[in-house]
């Protein structure tokens, strides 16, 4: 009998009177597993008002004293979000074992309350309980962030003396532990440690936590190799795998080996989940294939608002503005509510438009028809819409009456929008503030030396670089690339470490004579540095984008696209010779720098040289 209450409790739950009327009297409630299996499907469908009346009834026939039935009340709480229920039915229970001490500890864990989660497991060593298996992995799960990563490292010395660490599943929860506090190398260890005599093999789940935390900690190469490994040893990924390598890819911009992975995902039948087809729209559209993401996209059967923001923002980083917004409008016609996210997306797509009032709107928007709360993301976004305008007072005024303290992001943005227009003392006032937050980092101070510059103020600039120098903080070089045959070839300025670097230099000389021929002049106030005119258009002429563009016109078959990236924001020169070799070469270039894609073509970018 009970086995047909079941079903109908997950998944018929409305109305409640009726279908839970039957259930409540006493031929179903004779034993208390016939609760356990209710708790059970409320907590596992998240349905917490059920659950409630679930545990009133309990109460009622003087039930909720008893230990299995206390242990999955705990347990349907949590699954449900409800941490201070969940924590009173654990303060009142007259008996605790380790099963309710590893629900609460999970529950706390849940809330990312680290502190919470390390008192409770010590409270239960004290009152002589020892862990098991899942404790372990629940308290894992709450050391796993780099604030907490030596009480991870605790708990990792206690898995080690009771010798828990046999256990793949608990082995698999330090790798993930470890990859989310920023420790890829003690992550590893473990990860290589497994194959060794006597220990678990790994499976996929340790495969995928190796991959997945590589890519996230910035190791995309490693988790593209670790992808390989796992298929020679013949270890089947599943939708999780794929996601975390195609994240691998869109962090490299390696849409060939991309591309291979769809395949690979269409031959295990996964192409339908939506999970993995958000991350299909985002590495193609990160990897500067706008057409195959929309291609994906049209294609799903089912797509949720991660889906709709992926597509959303993707069109705004390709200069494809208004379809941007008009899919804006699509998906609240469709019946998908926008989130923060969303607007994040919309207003970069009115700020890479130039869209003003537009962006205004949406801005006001998001509170008063969405109840959504601004972030500091969309101040920033906001900031960098007004301020690239050329609205400078405006976007200082906006980040002045924002009601909590502007973060690095939003004064990074206004420092940008000044260099572009060259506004010295709102630049001044905006990096006094970022260096306050963040004085380890160098964007700020380049942008500053970098605005100095242009306004020819080079005692300025030199003292911003003294700054640096006496705190130790290093510039961030510029760096470009190009995937050619499955291989990503890197360069920065002046590089001469290419193999190919003589062929490499041979090409972009003759490609500069031929723009200068169409009337291309170099444009020095880009060299950011008082050295003499010709050691400026030298340099220029050398910068690292155009290297990596080189290198792909002698390297790729005539008539190709060509597909560059680099890690800052391309300069407003090799901006302009871009269009010339596009239109010399007969050839599209699509170059992502850190803010868009400019795709270039017979002479005309479409960002229409507002960036």
């Amino acid at each position: 009998m009970l086995n047909n209450i079941t079903p109908n409790i997950e998944g018929c739950f409305f109305p409640i009177h009726l279908k839970l009327q039957k259930v409540y009297n006493k031929y179903y409630f004779a034993y208390s597993e016939q609760y356990v299996c209710l708790l059970q499907a409320c907590g596992r469908t998240k349905s917490l008002e059920y659950g409630k009346r679930v545990h009133a009834h309990i109460s009622k026939r003087k039930l909720d004293r008893d230990l299995i039935l206390g242990n999955n009340l705990i347990s349907m709480y949590v699954k449900c979000g409800s941490i201070s229920r969940a924590r009173q039915v654990f303060n009142t229970m007259l008996e605790r074992d380790v099963v309710s001490w590893t629900a609460m500890i999970a529950g706390v864990a849940k809330q990312r309350d680290v502190k919470g989660a390390f008192e409770a497991f010590q409270q239960m060593q004290q009152e002589g309980l020892k862990p098991n298996v899942i404790t372990f992995m629940s308290i894992l799960n709450a050391c796993a962030c780099p604030a907490a990563l030596e009480k991870g490292r605790h708990i990792h010395s206690l898995i080690v003396e009771t010798g828990a660490d046999s256990d793949v599943s608990v082995l698999n929860a330090l790798i993930s532990m470890y990859s989310r506090c920023n420790s890829i190398v003690d992550a590893r260890q473990i990860f290589d440690g497994m194959c060794k005599r006597n220990m678990p093999v790994r499976n996929v789940v340790s495969w995928t936590a190796m991959i997945s935390g590589s890519a996230q900690q910035g190791y995309a190469e490693d988790a593209l190799d670790l992808f390989q490994q796992m298929q020679q040893e013949g270890v089947k990924p599943n939708k999780v795998t794929f996601i975390s390598v195609l994240n691998a890819c869109a962090s490299l911009s390696a849409l060939e080996e991309g591309k291979k992975l769809h395949d690979l995902i269409v031959k295990a039948g996964l192409q339908p989940d939506v999970s993995v087809g958000n991350a299909l729209i985002s590495m193609y559209s990160k990897c500067g294939s706008l057409d195959e993401a929309s291609k994906v996209f049209h294609r799903m059967a089912h797509r949720d608002v991660v889906s709709w923001n992926a597509m959303i923002s993707g069109n705004a980083h390709h200069g494809h503005c208004h379809e941007g917004l008009d899919l804006f409008e699509k998906m609240q016609l469709e019946g998908v509510r926008p989130d923060k996210v969303t607007f994040i997306a919309v207003l970069q797509a009115c700020s890479h438009a130039g869209f003003i009032d537009l962006g205004r709107h949406y801005f006001c928007s998001m509170i008063q028809d969405y109840g959504i709360a601004q972030t500091g993301e969309h101040y920033g976004t906001m900031v960098d819409l007004v301020g690239r305008a050329g609205h400078l007072d405006e976007a200082e005024e906006i980040l002045n009456k924002k009601p909590f303290q502007p973060g690095a992001l939003e004064l990074g943005a206004l420092l940008s929008a000044c260099r572009v227009h060259g506004a010295v003392e709102i630049a001044e006032r905006a990096a006094d503030s970022a260096f306050k937050l963040e004085p380890e980092k160098s964007g700020i101070y380049v942008m500053l030396a970098n605005i100095y510059a242009a306004a020819g103020r080079w005692d300025g600039a030199r003292n911003v670089r003294l700054l640096m120098e006496e705190r130790g903080v290093k510039k961030e070089p510029g760096r470009s690339w190009i995937e050619v045959k499955n291989k990503v070839h890197s360069f920065v300025s002046e590089d001469q470490t290419h193999q190919q670097t003589e062929e490499i230099y041979a090409e972009l000389a003759r490609l500069t004579r031929q723009m200068k021929e169409a009337g291309y002049v170099p444009d020095t106030r880009f060299i950011l540095h008082d050295v003499d005119p010709w050691q400026k258009e030298w340099v220029l002429c050398r910068h690292s984008e155009r290297l990596a563009i080189a290198y792909g016109l002698i390297s790729t078959p005539p008539g190709t696209p060509i597909h560059i990236f680099k890690n800052l924001r391309v300069c407003g020169d090799c901006h302009t010779a871009t269009k010339f070799i596009s239109k010399i070469v007969g050839r599209e270039i699509v170059a992502r720098d850190v803010s868009r894609f400019h795709h270039f073509k017979n002479g005309v970018c479409s960002c229409s040289d507002y960036w």
